[in-house]
């Protein structure tokens, strides 16, 4: 199977079960095969686990969900301990963290302490636990979602967690049609019951390893640079992008011009995916927040100043 059609195939297996979201999906797999972690950021009821139930069953590999709630402890994702009475011996009992697919559902609804135990987890792919460190699965991908931080009931995660995750976006409301639709759809019974696995590991593999030997010229670099470094000049801003945006942003876009069926990036590869990647990774002043700005609106009017390679 060509790389374009492992793209193809995927898109079109999760746009069964999700109605007019085709942008979200598109960002959900640059994400995914670029190495990134995606953050769903929305009200409830918009299909923000859905979605990551939708990739996980498309794909031939191991699947875990963690429901995030206050009580939840870091053992609950990472493992545990347990002395075996027969071995008179410890044993570890992993959990659910290894796993090829992670989906964290509602993660600001846990403490900022069992947050916190994703960290290393996301930035590195292993645990250390007891002194010991554990290695996770080579594709080990996070998809959480959360509620806007205004719900009762939710700790905003911290900037640390925020720069772990490559993108963050909204699924938004589907049109009057595409909701009439998905009535129709789930009259009788739910498309994610009848969902099947359309590729595996080893496609998912073939297709990232493609995705880096797209071509990503020094003018590219220089544009991608030039925008996060804007960020961390612009008034009203106390934190700007980090350098794990910048690589964000250049893998992403690789990942775009290939679905795309392109050898090489272009800036628009980049504008399109500059929003998710980066505005989560900003931190604005007070008086920015009273003003009523945005970081999507800084890094639209920083998208809009910054010369662009020809």
């Amino acid at each position: 199977m060509s790389d374009i059609k492992i793209y193809q195939k995927l898109f079109a297996n999760i746009e069964k079960v999700i109605q007019g979201q085709s942008l979200a999906i598109r960002r959900l797999l640059a994400a995914f095969f670029s190495d990134g972690h995606v953050l769903l950021e929305d009200v409830p009821g918009t299909g923000k686990t859905t979605l990551a139930k939708a990739l996980a069953r498309s794909i031939d590999v191991e699947f875990q969900r963690i429901q995030f709630t206050p009580d939840l402890l870091p053992t609950d994702i990472l493992g545990v301990s347990i002395f075996n009475q027969r071995d008179q011996d410890f044993e570890f009992h992993r959990g659910p963290i290894f796993s090829n697919i992670l989906l964290a559902d509602e993660i600001n609804r846990a403490s900022p302490r069992t947050q916190s135990a994703l960290l290393e987890a996301m930035g590195e792919r292993q645990i250390s636990i007891e002194r010991h460190i554990h290695q996770l699965n080579d594709l080990f991908f996070v998809i959480a979602t959360q509620n806007p931080v205004e719900y009762h009931g939710t700790y905003p995660l911290p900037e640390a967690q925020m720069d772990r995750f490559a993108m963050r976006f909204s699924l938004g409301y589907v049109t009057q049609d595409e909701e009439v639709a998905i009535l129709e759809q789930q009259n009788s019974t739910h498309p994610l019951a009848t969902l099947k696995p359309c590729i595996n590991k080893e496609d998912v593999i073939d297709l990232k390893k493609q995705i880096v030997r797209i071509h990503v010229s020094d003018e590219i670099k220089h544009y991608i640079i030039g925008l996060i470094r804007a960020t961390r000049k612009t008034e009203g801003v106390l934190n700007g992008a980090s350098p794990r945006a910048a690589l964000s942003l250049m893998k992403a876009a690789q990942a775009l011009a290939l679905f795309d069926n392109m050898d090489y990036v272009v800036p628009d590869h980049v504008q399109e995916i500059a929003i998710p990647i980066m505005s989560h990774r900003i931190m604005m002043n007070s008086q920015s927040h009273f003003s009523g700005s945005s970081s999507d609106q800084i890094i639209e009017n920083i998208l809009s100043s910054t010369p662009v390679p020809l």
